[in-house]
């Protein structure tokens, strides 16, 4: 039985260009620690064999010490870590890769077939392939791939994209994992967690530890757990610093920061929020002040008016038209109600049958 930590798609150096600027430093800065924390949490859970797979980088232009500070941080990893570079990051004689000092604990895939590390002290062997440009849309690495049986732990590695179409990214069929008789296969690319199985052999992506945009909402993290021959029991760990979050708040009815406040949760202030103003206010919600307003809640906050305002319902009453008719009817009931609760009701109803009319949403 082999301890895993199973991470990578860092995309290391991001821009994080939705953000001001000091944001954007910030959320870099953050990111660039990751590794460091990762490590960190790895030695305090026994973690045996560290497993990255790709888009560490997010590309070729990146700051001077970005590398170097993450080969520190693998240095003082206390087990062995393997990389498999991404599509973001291929293995070339000019990548970071290449050109970094890397700790002796450190295996770098350099090819894109398959090869393979072992590690007799903890019983396993790691299998995979590097990205050696930034597309291979051809490549069926494991086709043919079968892991040895010699009594080994066997694990993969890749960089790639289980699908059952044609991918840039390294495609891969499930029926080749079902055949690859690993214990357990490791892959990045996929921004989201998921644990899946082909055949026998489970499979993984691990997601990615820090959130980038509004795309890569909620918790992310990394996979942990324990792999041995012919099993393999595995958890997500969320870890990001700062989560993106998507809420949507009705400001129909009554003041647009009360509605709003009574919408967000609680623990908002690390995280960075969009927020959706839905419904049909009397007037359009005035963004500015919303946004002072709430700023200081959240680390970065954007507001999206996406209101409908309120039409006046009984504009085209009295019009020769099948909605004049309709509504002039609903006026004189209204007109002749007894109290405001029947008043609001006729109103309503008069809202929705003009909605209908227009094929649209109240």
């Amino acid at each position: 039985m082999v301890r895993i930590l199973h991470a990578g798609d860092f995309h290391l150096d991001s821009a994080f260009g939705a953000l001001t600027p000091e944001q954007s430093r910030q959320r870099r800065m953050e990111s660039r620690r990751s590794p460091e924390r990762l490590v960190d949490w790895a030695n305090d859970h026994g973690v045996q064999l560290l497993l990255l797979a790709g888009d560490l980088f997010d590309g070729g232009d990146l700051c001077g010490d970005t590398a170097p500070l993450l080969a520190q941080a693998l240095a003082q990893f206390r087990g062995q870590a393997v990389i498999a570079p991404g599509n973001h990051d291929p293995y070339t004689p000019e990548s970071p890769y290449a050109r970094t000092p890397w700790s002796d604990n450190v295996h770098i895939f350099t090819e894109d077939r398959m090869q393979t590390f072992s590690f007799p002290e903890l019983g396993c062997a790691v299998h995979g392939a590097a990205f050696t440009a930034p597309e291979c849309p051809a490549d069926r690495v494991l086709s043919g791939f079968r892991a040895p049986e010699d009594g080994l732990i066997h694990i993969g590695l890749l960089h790639g994209d289980v699908t059952g179409s044609d991918s840039r990214y390294r495609p891969l069929r499930t029926a080749d994992i079902a055949a690859s008789a690993l214990d357990y296969l490791a892959l990045g690319h996929v921004h989201a967690a998921a644990l899946s199985a082909a055949g026998d052999v489970p499979y993984g992506y691990c997601g990615c530890p820090e959130g980038r945009g509004f795309d890569e909402l909620g918790d992310k993290g990394f996979l942990t757990g324990q792999v041995e021959r012919g099993h393999a029991e595995l958890r997500f760990v969320p870890f990001a610093r700062r989560r993106y979050r998507i809420v949507q708040a009705d400001v129909t009815d009554g003041d647009p920061l009360t509605a709003l406040e009574r919408t967000l949760p609680h623990d908002t202030e690390s995280d960075i929020y969009r927020i959706r103003l839905t419904g049909t206010p009397e007037e359009p919600p005035r963004l500015p002040p919303l946004q002072e307003a709430l700023a200081e809640r959240f680390f970065a906050l954007q507001l999206r008016d996406e209101t409908s305002v309120r039409r006046e319902v009984w504009d085209r009453c009295g019009e020769d038209t099948l909605r004049g008719l309709f509504l002039e009817e609903l006026r004189r009931r209204y007109d002749a109600a007894p109290d405001d609760g029947a008043r609001r009701r006729i109103e309503q109803a008069a809202r929705f049958g003009a909605a209908a009319m227009d094929n649209r949403e109240v």
